[in-house]
């Protein structure tokens, strides 16, 4: 009679039957959980942790599940509620499970330029929520601004809740790190975002739903010029009469805001910051400048400068963060700013710091600028 001791695991003495059934568990368990030794053959057992091998090994999960899921969904394919609660799954809503170290797999915008750290950080948590989001919810407010990728303040978007809304009568959304809104078919239009495959409220209610959001009027323009700009792209998120629509189709809070608003917007800006500048100088007496004016010399189109002052031949250039961290952006501005030069153009570099914490800097400099020139 054989000993219990030789019908360990991978042993020639071991049985048909309790081949068969460790086959069976190692089938279950993935393939990823050891069998545990305890001196007999009966107390075999599959684990997750153990002294003898001191690691752990989780049972593979369900490649359809993707790297955020509900509960529910896991569930639904066998998954067993206590491989729901390992630790290389974090819970960022109820009900949803996310991989660990999980992050945003979306980068850029709409149009290729790199996200924000808490544009990517919010972003990512939407779409770990609309892994339990049933489908007559869509996001608003500042999540709806963040997926169309309208810009915001980095203050108003870090640590924000998800935004959720539902039209009436359904019941608000509620949960840890959600705000429920609840709208009517009249005040909003949903659409489905292409980029991302998320239901959202249409680019025209959004801009709409971010006067009750939005304190500064710049950021609330700059937000609608982002949602109107023709310039550059193959079309705009929504035209200026859609915006109209939008803010004339009912009563919302920052109604009057929004109606301030609308006769500043303008199609060609392509930053936060050019919509900051354009709105600082106009408030402090100057003409308005040119956006993004394409300048043409001898037949040459040596730049597309952000501002300009074309009859004056001055441009107003933003340097942002990232011309300063990428050397060929760098090398590009320039060889840029020396043909400008060269064509007999002042050019006037605007700081992240001058466009919004001393904007007094920035309106003498250019006030300088004109006086010199005229």
């Amino acid at each position: 009679m054989a000993r219990a001791g030789g019908l360990r695991q991978g042993s020639r003495r071991e049985g048909p039957v309790l081949g068969r059934v460790a086959a069976e568990i190692r089938s279950f368990t993935g393939g990823l959980a050891p069998l545990h030794s305890t001196g007999s053959a009966e107390r075999e057992i599959p684990c997750d942790r153990c002294c003898k091998h001191g690691r752990m090994l989780q049972p593979r999960l369900p490649d359809a599940l993707g790297d955020r899921f509900s509960v529910a969904d896991a569930l639904g394919v066998g998954v067993s509620p206590n491989r729901l609660r390992k630790a290389d799954l974090t819970r960022p809503f109820h009900g949803v499970r996310a991989r660990v170290n999980l992050r945003s797999d979306v980068a850029l915008d709409r149009l290729g330029s790199p996200l924000g750290a808490a544009e990517r950080d919010h972003l990512r948590r939407a779409r770990e929520y609309a892994a339990r989001m049933p489908d007559d919810h869509f996001f608003t407010h500042v999540t709806a601004a963040v997926i169309w990728g309208l810009p915001l303040p980095r203050t108003l978007i870090q640590n924000a809740p998800i935004h959720v809304g539902v039209f009436a009568p359904q019941r608000l959304p509620r949960g840890k790190g959600v705000r429920g809104h609840q709208t009517t078919n009249r005040l909003t239009t949903i659409r489905r975002e292409p980029h991302t495959g998320l239901l959202v409220a249409s680019p025209a209610s959004t801009w709409a739903m971010l006067g009750s959001v939005l304190r500064d009027p710049y950021d609330l323009i700059a937000a609608g010029d982002a949602a109107a700009r023709d310039w550059r792209v193959a079309r705009p998120l929504a035209t200026i009469d859609e915006l109209t629509d939008a803010v004339r189709s009912g009563r919302r809070v920052g109604v009057g805001a929004l109606r301030a608003a609308l006769p500043q917007l303008r199609t060609r800006a392509a930053s936060r910051p050019e919509s900051w500048t354009r709105l600082t100088l106009l408030d402090a007496g100057l003409a308005e400048p040119e956006l993004n004016f394409e300048v043409v010399e001898a037949g040459l189109r040596p730049a597309c400068v952000d501002l300009a002052y074309p009859e004056l031949k001055i441009a107003i250039e933003y340097e942002g963060e990232h011309h300063l961290r990428d050397p060929e952006q760098w090398a590009r501005d320039i060889i840029r700013y020396e043909q400008l030069a060269a064509a007999g153009w002042l050019v006037i570099r605007l700081t992240k710091a001058e466009v919004f914490r001393t904007p007094r800097t920035l309106v003498a400099r250019v006030r300088k600028a004109i006086a010199a020139r005229s």
